[in-house]
């Protein structure tokens, strides 16, 4: 990667050889940088509180409510979907402005500002608005955030940073499940206590942020080079990062292997229909999966910056559809439901923060809010269309038919993701 200076010359190349930290020698690792694990503190947080509803969501939707799968997949779509219309306008104003913790704050307050709205909404419609502004929120303060976290971290060293950031996010998601299932035990409006301490927790998180997050935008790491921009970030400027050949490569693998992604809700689902879990253990079902993904996300990262993170990247594609394979063979056995989990949290951990951090290589720091913000954009109107069309075709074909078609799309998309790697996405082992 290199970042052009204000005359258009390339600057100097970084490996992550090159990219050391003063005064720390050589093959030993710098310490993480405090804005890594200040946003650490408030993911963790945030998750705790999101990862409540989350946990409780489609039962509530669907046994509560009566949703139909394929209510229930518009639902999830619009959940998942909605945020890929604002996560471009929140990566472009923090890299607009320099201003990357004040539109995370603003992304935090929102989510925060829906789970008591949760309270109030109890029809199809009502829900529908809190999710969209719940999902608008995340839409603007995913961009920014990682942008934070990519600009902190040396080049060689991003998969790591990624790694230990969704560590911690995931922890939330390890207590959020817990404390709802607690809650729904002891609670005789189990739902509403949820949103209550939801909302409470939520609101802890954007105090976290607002006080121990750094203001301003960090400096480059050491040992990289200085940013070439001197002015505003134009939007056309920003547009223009689709002419980068690997930002494009690594976008439309993305969008390719969303739209194969069955949504977790769904997968947990799955889960209960093929083993016949009971509704009072569903809501731990998310408990597994975050555990997996809490275990492996900083081997896994690190593993992406030594050997390769686009080799990472589609290994976890690759646990996915071992998942899928699982679900659809069926049966009682007693390890189904771990083998199950295991793989769909390995999955994120080989995927999430890798690939924020295979394509923050691919931009230069200007315009990193911008560049990452177009892969998540399109990665999450994948989803959004995979979800709406997995829950129309449970609805036309049931359950096992529609699981299998999406297994095989997605094996065929991995396929031609690796073909598609692009030159640049790899660590310097694979350059």
């Amino acid at each position: 990667m290199y970042v052009a200076d204000s005359r258009g010359t390339p600057a100097p190349a970084v490996t992550p050889e090159t990219a050391v930290a003063p005064g720390t020698r050589p093959g030993r690792r710098a310490a993480l940088a405090p804005t890594v694990l200040a946003l650490g503190t408030v993911s963790l947080i945030t998750d705790v509180s999101s990862e409540m509803v989350t946990a409780v969501l489609p039962l509530y939707l669907v046994a509560g409510l009566g949703l139909t799968p394929l209510g229930f997949g518009l639902l999830d779509g619009l959940y998942n979907g909605v945020s890929a219309l604002v996560r471009l306008t929140g990566g472009h104003l923090g890299d607009r402005f320099g201003r990357h913790k004040a539109l995370a704050g603003i992304g935090y307050g929102l989510s925060a500002l829906c789970k008591p709205l949760l309270l109030l909404a109890h029809t199809l419609p009502a829900i529908g608005a809190v999710l969209a502004l719940d999902r608008t929120g995340k839409g603007l303060r995913t961009a920014p955030r990682d942008a934070l976290i990519s600009l902190s971290a040396a080049p060689g060293e991003r998969g790591r940073a990624f790694g230990v950031h969704r560590a911690m996010d995931t922890a939330g998601a390890l207590i959020g499940p817990i404390l709802a299932f607690l809650i729904l035990r002891g609670a005789a409006d189990g739902y509403d206590a949820v949103f209550t301490v939801s909302a409470c927790v939520a609101a802890l998180g954007v105090l976290v942020l607002v006080l121990f997050v750094p203001g301003r935008r960090p400096g480059p790491p050491p040992g990289t080079p200085a940013a070439s921009g001197t002015g505003p970030v134009s939007l056309r400027a920003s547009l223009g990062l689709l002419r980068r050949r690997d930002l494009r490569r690594i976008g439309l693998c993305a969008l390719l292997l969303g739209l194969c992604t069955v949504s977790d809700a769904f997968v947990f689902l799955l889960l209960q229909h093929t083993t016949g879990i009971t509704d009072r253990w569903f809501a731990l079902l998310p408990l597994g999966t975050a555990a997996a993904f809490f275990l492996l996300a900083l081997p896994l990262g690190r593993l992406a910056d030594r050997i390769g993170r686009w080799r990472v990247f589609l290994g976890g594609h690759l646990a996915l559809l071992a998942a899928y394979a699982i679900l659809l063979a069926g049966g009682h056995h007693p390890a189904l439901p771990y083998a199950v989990l295991l793989l769909h949290g390995g999955f994120y951990a080989a995927t999430d923060g890798v690939l924020m951090a295979t394509a923050a290589g691919a931009v230069p720091e200007e315009h990193r809010g911008g560049g990452l913000a177009l892969v998540q954009t399109g990665q999450a109107l994948a989803r959004f269309t995979a979800s709406i069309g997995f829950g129309a075709a449970w609805t036309v074909w049931g359950a096992r038919p529609a699981l299998a078609v999406a297994a095989a799309l997605l094996a065929a998309a991995t396929a031609l993701c690796v073909r598609l790697r692009p030159a640049g996405a790899d660590s310097a082992a694979d350059a």
